[in-house]
């Protein structure tokens, strides 16, 4: 599997499967300061929708590295992504992301420092929508 950005892609994200629809793949970059992860989905790959909680500060960065995603925050339209796009998650907003369903797609994950910071998985995002997107 070639490179798609300057980032590594890392090993299968197995650890993360469960809440997650195709193959994604996940190398940490820093645990210093603030974690950051080159995160790498296959071509219709997306996670489920979830909720980065915290008490305060919390949530979530994305910086787009390659390839063309989705961004989905709930009760909202989703919002095409390609590399450049960065996107500021707030703490305690229902969303989901993930790969075009015939692209690659690759962003770096940042979890924002907060208080009481934790992660709420829930349900998948509807297939039958999911496959509609372009």
């Amino acid at each position: 599997m070639q490179e798609l950005s300057a980032f590594p892609i890392g090993e299968k994200n197995d650890a993360y499967a469960k809440y997650f629809i195709g193959q994604s793949y996940l190398k940490p970059l820093s645990k210093e300061q603030i974690f950051i992860a080159n995160v790498t989905f296959e071509p219709g790959c997306h996670n489920n929708w979830h909720i980065h909680h915290s008490t305060k500060g919390g949530g979530q960065i994305l910086i787009v590295t390659a390839g063309r995603g989705y961004y989905q925050e709930w009760g909202k339209e989703p919002q095409e992504l390609h590399a450049g796009d960065i996107l500021n998650i707030p703490a305690n907003v229902k969303h989901w992301h993930g790969a075009a369903p015939s692209e690659w797609f690759q962003h770096l994950s940042l979890e924002v420092p907060g208080e009481n910071n934790s992660n709420e998985w829930l349900e998948p995002v509807d297939q039958k929508f999911y496959e509609a997107l372009k």
